[in-house]
């Protein structure tokens, strides 16, 4: 999976994403599709946190940002169900089994920021214009996130294993986020009844 999203990240910044075409639900392709949400978010951010950024550009930022934030956790637990749905064929998890308070949903998501770090760090070792020191210091950037991803991707291979064995479990875990929904914000709805 790792190498998965290092691949995506740099074919994202080499060129446009391609048009996504109907695929049936895969665990690779809803990756594929929160690695794409936090590509995005990313790149907005850095709109939003640019100096010369007008109080227009920061708020269209932000409202984007929203989008695509729930987008991501829409794609967190996408990852999560489809992976439930495959357990579930072979009656697992167990309801016995110890909880896991991470899931590989959420897992998979910081993998996926990891390797979006892991790109830019690397592009900042080879800066040209860069002040000095500037390489060497991302260089230890980059060694510390590297081994942070290493150790993600052990855990999370070590989860899939023992909930395979029946010995952990993960559940569902709904988002329930409110800032997008016009019935939950009140900044939303309380704006609504007071314009019309």
């Amino acid at each position: 999976m790792v190498r998965s999203l290092d691949a995506w990240s740099r074919q994202w910044h080499a060129a446009s994403r391609a048009a996504e075409q109907p695929a049936p639900a895969s665990l690779l392709l809803e990756v594929e599709r929160l690695h794409w949400a936090n590509f995005e978010l990313w790149h907005e951010e850095d709109k939003a946190r640019a100096p010369r950024a007008s109080d227009a550009e920061i708020a269209a930022a932000k409202r984007a940002i929203d989008a695509i934030n729930q987008r991501r956790n829409d794609q967190m637990e996408r990852c999560d169900a489809l992976l439930l749905q495959e357990l579930a064929v072979q009656g697992l998890p167990l309801a016995s089994a110890e909880l896991h308070s991470e899931t590989p949903g959420l897992m998979l998501d910081r993998l996926s920021i990891l390797s979006l770090k892991i790109y830019h760090t690397r592009e900042e070792v080879e800066r040209t214009d860069a002040p000095e020191g500037h390489a060497q210091r991302n260089r230890e950037r980059l060694e510390i996130l590297l081994r942070q991803r290493d150790d993600l991707a052990m855990c999370l291979d070590d989860l899939w294993a023992a909930v395979s064995r029946g010995q952990r479990r993960f559940t569902l875990y709904r988002q329930l986020k409110m800032y997008n929904d016009p019935a939950l914000n009140p900044a939303i709805y309380k704006s609504a009844s007071t314009s019309g």
